[in-house]
């Protein structure tokens, strides 16, 4: 099962390429990827909302290499090499994709440069950040380990596909249920720190239509009395597919297809494929 995680294509393709090639050069703030990864995507995406001078490094985490294992011993991506020093020849690394995030968001805080705040942080903002919090938990805690679930079912489970399908749908709907009426996104016209946490699974979803028989959202006009939820979900979702920093840090569909067969199939000896297999939370 180890060689199916190990042939995974090396490089980005489409938009993703351009964005890779555009923050090739050496940079003292280096983002350590792959372009598989939704978690890495998720820091990109913020990276590219703030308008972060970086350098964007792809590694294979199932090949890693000695001085990225010398930066972060753990060996995941995303890490992010944070300069340390005047000159910016020594690092510290920072990971786990929340984390990163909002410390891009923080410290990057110059709005002429790097645009608004992803999360709000003024003390008049103080309800505001933690109802973003508590909504990013939801999306880490239900909504991405349900998605693993459901896209790793096989005949061998206890549970159904189409429980699967239902508890992601149903953590789906909770959430759309908290969105700002009028959007498009989580705070209204304002593209916040919530939607680039679900952001990466949403691209994703296509790969249920493509191993599970469909995710399931309901077409418009049958959504029954779910149907004013499932409308504001698929202007939700529009409205962040659409995003430029989404779609230019997307590789061609076909990649993900390839990659994700090893998840529709439960071979994945990834860490987080691992854990769901076990019905244990997100490493």
């Amino acid at each position: 099962m180890g060689s199916v995680d190990t042939s995974l294509y090396k490089h980005t393709s489409g938009r993703a390429a351009k964005f890779a090639e555009a923050h090739s050069g050496p940079h003292p703030l280096i983002l350590y990827g792959g372009w598989f990864c939704p978690f890495v995507q998720r820091s990109w995406i913020t990276l590219h909302e703030k308008r972060i001078p970086h350098q964007y490094f792809e590694i294979n985490p199932y090949h890693k290499d000695p001085d990225f294992l010398e930066l972060n011993p753990r060996g995941l991506v995303p890490t992010l090499a944070v300069p340390v020093d005047a000159k910016g020849t020594k690092q510290k690394p920072l990971y786990e994709s929340q984390v990163i995030c909002e410390y891009l968001d923080e410290v990057f805080d110059d709005s002429a440069t790097n645009g608004p705040e992803l999360l709000p942080r003024s003390k008049e903002d103080a309800y505001l950040r933690a109802k973003c919090r508590i909504w990013i938990d939801h999306i880490s805690t239900r909504i991405i380990p349900a998605f693993y679930r459901f896209l790793q079912h096989t005949d061998e489970k206890p549970y159904s596909l189409d429980e699967a399908r239902q508890e992601f749908l149903g953590h789906i709907k909770t959430f759309t249920k908290e969105l700002d009426p009028q959007g498009p996104f989580f705070l209204g016209e304002r593209f916040s720190m919530v939607d680039v946490m679900l952001a990466p699974w949403l691209c994703r979803m296509f790969l249920f239509d493509v191993y599970k028989g469909g995710v399931g959202v309901p077409e418009e006009g049958k959504g029954g009395e779910d149907e004013e939820v499932w409308q504001r979900w698929r202007k939700w979702a529009a409205a962040v597919g659409e995003r430029e920093s989404v779609l230019d840090t997307w590789s061609d569909r076909e990649q993900y297809v390839d990659a994700y067969k090893r998840y529709a199939e439960d071979k994945t000896q990834s860490q987080v494929g691992k854990a769901t297999r076990a019905g244990r939370g997100l490493p």
